[in-house]
């Protein structure tokens, strides 16, 4: 009788649905000598629970002082401001362009414009094109007309 309700506190243990009171039980009953064979595996496991429990650190521990906390903070803070200072002067110094710059712009506005005359130039030439293939099918039906006029020539004859 015992044993089966052990075998369900343990199953409630293993769920996390026990109270207190259930896992004083269980561990009462796991360090008592009086444990069933087929419980055994477990014993172990509570025991070293009380061993545990009964463990005493003697190692100091000590905390850091809060004004530490406080010497961090303003830290950040300052180093942000800095950062800030930095950027903003570095900002506001640099608003001209140098004479490098000025020269690459005027050479990249002649490149520009030297393309778009390329590209009128090549739509000129395209549109010329187009003329021309307009004229190969001119000459073609001018061949069919030749071909007619003789063939005509030659029944006529």
């Amino acid at each position: 009788m015992e044993s089966t309700r052990i075998e369900r506190l343990l199953d409630a243990y293993f769920e996390g649905n026990t109270t207190l009171a259930e896992e004083a039980a269980l561990r009462d009953y796991f360090t008592s000598d009086e444990v069933a064979d087929h419980l055994a595996p477990y014993a172990a496991m509570f025991k070293g629970f009380v061993q545990a429990q009964q463990e005493v650190s003697t190692s100091e521990v000590t905390l850091p002082q809060s004004g530490v906390k406080m010497k961090r903070w303003w830290y950040s803070i300052a180093a942000t401001f800095l950062v800030a200072l930095t950027v903003g002067s570095f900002v506001f110094s640099n608003q001209g362009l140098s004479s490098e710059e000025e020269e690459a712009l005027a050479a990249l506005q002649q490149t520009r414009e030297a393309m778009m005359m390329l590209s009128s130039n090549l739509n000129k030439g395209t549109e010329n094109v187009a003329f021309l293939n307009e004229f190969a099918k001119g000459s073609s039906n001018i061949k069919h007309i030749n071909q007619f006029t003789e063939t005509k020539n030659r029944i006529l004859k």
